[in-house]
C-alpha cells in the first residue's frame, strides 16, 4: 500500500491531492514458449523484442475510487526469419482512492500517475515470467506514461476528425 499527499500552496486554492493505491492485482496473465512447443530454431538465433502498451480506467461505485488497468504484450521473435521465440500478456490492475485533482485533469492523471506507480511491480512481473519461462529475464525499460497519453489524445482527434476536413 502506498499513499502520496501534497498540499496545494494557499490555503484558500484547491484541497489537497490525495492518492492512495487500495489494492493491485494480476487480472490476466499467460506466457508461451515457442521454443519450447516448437523445438530449437535452426541457424542462429537473434532475439527481437517488442513491447506494446494500453491503459484503461473507469471510476468505481464508491466515491473518489477508480480502476486503472495496465495491459502489456511482450512479443520476441528472431530478427533473422521472424519465427516467435516467446510472447508474455499481462494485465495488471490497481484500485485507487483518488481526491483533491480538479475533474479537468482527472483523466490525465488516472492515465499517467496511476500506471507510474504500477509501473516497477508490472517490470517485476514480466522479468520473472521470462526467466521462469525458460530466457534470459526481459528488463523493460521505464515507459514514457505522458508520450503514451498524448499518443492517445492525437489518435482519438484523429479518428474523430471527419474525413473531408484538411489536416490543418
Amino acid at each position: 500500500m502506498t499513499e502520496e499527499t501534497t498540499s496545494a500552496a494557499p490555503s484558500d486554492a484547491q484541497p489537497a491531492v490525495r492518492m492512495q493505491i487500495l489494492t493491485q492485482y494480476i487480472r490476466d496473465l499467460s506466457f508461451e514458449n515457442a521454443v519450447a512447443q516448437k523445438g530449437l530454431p535452426s541457424g542462429e538465433v537473434q532475439p527481437e523484442i517488442s513491447v506494446q502498451v494500453s491503459l484503461d480506467a473507469r471510476k468505481r461505485p464508491a466515491d473518489h475510487q477508480y480502476e486503472v488497468i495496465s495491459k502489456f504484450r511482450v512479443q520476441s521473435a528472431n530478427s533473422k526469419d521472424k519465427s516467435p521465440i516467446f510472447l508474455c500478456e499481462l494485465d495488471y490492475g490497481g484500485i485507487f482512492h483518488v481526491e483533491g485533482i480538479p475533474e479537468d485533469q482527472l483523466h490525465p492523471f488516472l492515465m499517467i500517475e496511476c500506471p507510474r506507480m504500477l509501473f516497477p511491480f508490472v517490470r517485476r512481473i514480466i522479468s520473472d515470467m521470462t526467466r521462469d519461462g525458460g530466457f534470459p529475464p526481459f528488463n523493460m525499460d521505464p515507459v514514457d506514461f505522458v508520450a503514451l497519453y498524448r499518443q492517445e489524445i492525437a489518435r482519438r482527434a484523429q479518428s474523430e476528425r471527419p474525413a473531408d476536413q484538411p489536416l490543418s
